[in-house]
């Protein structure tokens, strides 16, 4: 098991990110409060704090990689889990609010608040007060930061992204790939999926073979 995972940002999912580390995928389950801080788009490096969870099924066993956006984050998700009838997955669904407002309804006791998050109803909202309250203040100092500001680069339409994603498995360099998407996409701006635009990639480059052999 690890702690942190660093790499590169593959695909983006409805809840979990795919990514590329020392060349193994790591499919990460982002709760909804974390994922609106992850602003990486596929391609751009990315880190992320780790929880494991195994899962057993009979003799067999999958780990399922929770990502938070710090350790404190993470902690915090260790805390509801400490609650006897939150499992992970209830505890990432409810983290849909900003931690500190999420530590506050828990230390105020305020059962209203905690059962309106999902997943969470009116006995499991008693049972995280009862575990929890006057055990979150380390929580309630933290101030949440602002979703980050996705970095500016070229607005590169997402199709483009799964063809870099062949291309580097074909091996071509990263830099040599981006190059041919880009003058590709100038060249052709008309082209609306991956399939496409590596079909026009492969004419494009096989151009000057046709030209040299007819000479």
């Amino acid at each position: 098991m690890f702690s942190r995972i660093e790499g590169t940002l593959v695909e983006r999912r409805p809840e979990s990110v795919l990514v590329n580390a020392g060349g193994l995928g790591y499919d990460v389950v982002l709760p909804p409060c974390v994922a609106e801080k992850v602003t990486a788009a596929p391609g751009d490096s990315v880190a992320l704090e780790v929880y494991s969870v195994l899962n057993l099924d009979g003799n067999t066993g999958r780990f399922t990689y929770y990502g938070f956006h710090n350790a404190v984050e993470r902690a915090f998700f260790e805390a509801l889990l400490s609650v006897a009838s939150i499992g992970p997955r209830s505890a990432a669904r409810a983290f849909s609010q900003p931690m500190s407002a999420i530590a506050s309804a828990i230390d105020r006791g305020d059962h209203a608040y905690l059962k309106s998050l999902p997943g969470i109803g009116q006995q499991k909202a008693r049972d995280i007060v009862a575990k929890l309250q006057g055990k979150v203040a380390r929580f309630l100092l933290i101030q949440d930061a602002p979703p980050q500001q996705p970095p500016v680069r070229p607005r590169v339409p997402e199709f483009a992204y799964e063809a870099l994603e062949v291309l580097l498995q074909l091996e071509y360099r990263r830099a040599e790939a981006e190059a041919m998407i880009r003058e590709t996409l100038d060249a052709s701006p008309e082209l609306s999926d991956s399939e496409a635009l590596l079909a026009e990639i492969y004419r494009r480059r096989s151009r000057p073979r046709a030209a040299e052999a007819s000479v």
